[in-house]
């Protein structure tokens, strides 16, 4: 197999196309299989009407920078995708929603320049990184949120309140029935069935069961002893993949009840559960009480790593504590150099006040100021 750097990613992007782990080795060899990515047309996307998302001297001159990983954010990366080729029609941006796994694994290998991971990378990722980043490391770079809503299928109730304490029980299979004792002092007045309640998780590994697993342990220890991995941990209950698998369940059977983003409970209609937190209402989930639980988040990623450590157990006003942050992996040092002012001008606008406040059009959650500034500053300092 030929060998190649981080300079030999641009070669992988050919028509706005991005290949998988699997092919792009043998793309390297001579091998031809693709993969669509995340804005498959050449063709600048022309909105003559809507002013420029990026300024023109703002915008890079040219390259075609490919990505991959978090289906989470793919949606997000879509619409970004679109607003910065439009403001700047001599750079390509390519994104393959392969799953936050295969984004840190595409990263690692240089197929990509940039992966997607809804969770940060572990200390030996860092290490393997060291290769693909010559003179440096890749860092994580927190760059969009949202909730994980709990969604439900309970006829006649249409407003739930649960705490962690009786999450961790329902999706371990200790609470079994609607109406039992722990929920119905929860929701005082509310007529809750005596139906099985049905729990649904994702059968396949991802970045919203590992958030859902840690908000369970950070927040309900004593109920929740399990490790916070991307494979599901709890006992019992049935499973489906990917959200929309869950959604599907969650959506065909009576008393069933499940987990997803934000968006998918606001495209399905489905109802969604109000987290007792401590504060002195429950809070739903929105992408401005995300954006609220986000903001109690700490970096404690080092050097120029933005790595956040989330306060699942919060009790401050209109914050929904399960949040999910998908960050961009970049190298902080070893870039490609054709590639970079491409590079660092896209992460720049997606980082930017004009990039973060479209999210909430779509269902995700702006990051804190703090942290958006913060960001900039890192990929402005990108080598």
């Amino acid at each position: 197999m030929v060998q190649h750097r981080r300079g030999d990613r641009r070669t992988l992007l050919s028509g706005r196309v991005l290949l998988s782990v699997g092919t792009a080795a043998a793309a390297v060899a001579g091998l031809t299989a693709v993969a669509l990515g995340v804005g498959d047309s050449d063709a600048p996307q022309d909105e003559p009407s809507a002013p420029p998302a990026v300024a023109r001297a703002d915008c890079a001159k040219q390259g075609k920078v490919p990505g991959s990983g978090s289906t989470a954010q793919q949606n997000a990366m879509k619409r970004w995708i679109k607003e910065y080729e439009r403001s700047c029609p001599g750079v390509r941006i390519a994104y393959n929603p392969l799953g936050s796994g295969a984004g840190v694994n595409q990263f690692m290998r240089d197929y990509t320049t940039f992966g997607g991971t809804d969770g940060a990378l572990k200390p030996d990722d860092v290490d393997r990184s060291r290769e693909a980043c010559p003179g440096g490391r890749a860092i994580d770079l927190p760059m969009v949120g949202g909730p994980i809503a709990v969604g439900y299928n309970l006829t006649g109730v249409d407003d739930l309140v649960l705490d962690a304490p009786a999450l961790a029980r329902i999706f371990d299979s200790r609470i079994r029935q609607w109406d039992d004792p722990a929920i119905q002092k929860l929701n005082p007045g509310v007529s809750l069935p005596s139906l099985p309640i049905r729990p649904v998780h994702r059968s396949d590994d991802s970045g919203t069961t590992q958030n859902f697993n840690a908000y369970l342990a950070g927040a309900a220890p004593a109920q929740w002893p399990y490790p916070v991995e991307k494979s599901w941990q709890g006992r019992g209950g049935s499973s489906a993949n990917g959200s929309d698998g869950v959604v599907s369940e969650v959506t065909s059977t009576s008393g069933a009840i499940g987990y997803f983003e934000l968006s998918f409970a606001s495209a399905r209609r489905i109802d969604t559960v109000r987290i007792d937190t401590g504060a002195s209402h429950p809070v739903e989930a929105s992408t401005t009480t995300a954006s609220a639980g986000i903001a109690a988040a700490d970096v404690v990623g080092k050097g120029k790593d933005l790595t956040l450590k989330f306060d699942y157990s919060t009790s401050a006003e209109g914050a929904y504590p399960i949040v999910l942050v998908t960050y961009e992996i970049v190298c902080d040092r070893g870039n490609d150099k054709e590639l970079l002012p491409a590079l660092k001008s896209f992460l720049a606008y997606t980082a930017s006040e004009e990039g973060q406040k479209i999210l909430p059009e779509i269902h995700y959650a702006p990051l804190p100021e703090n942290v958006a500034a913060q960001v900039r500053e890192v990929v402005a300092a990108l080598s």
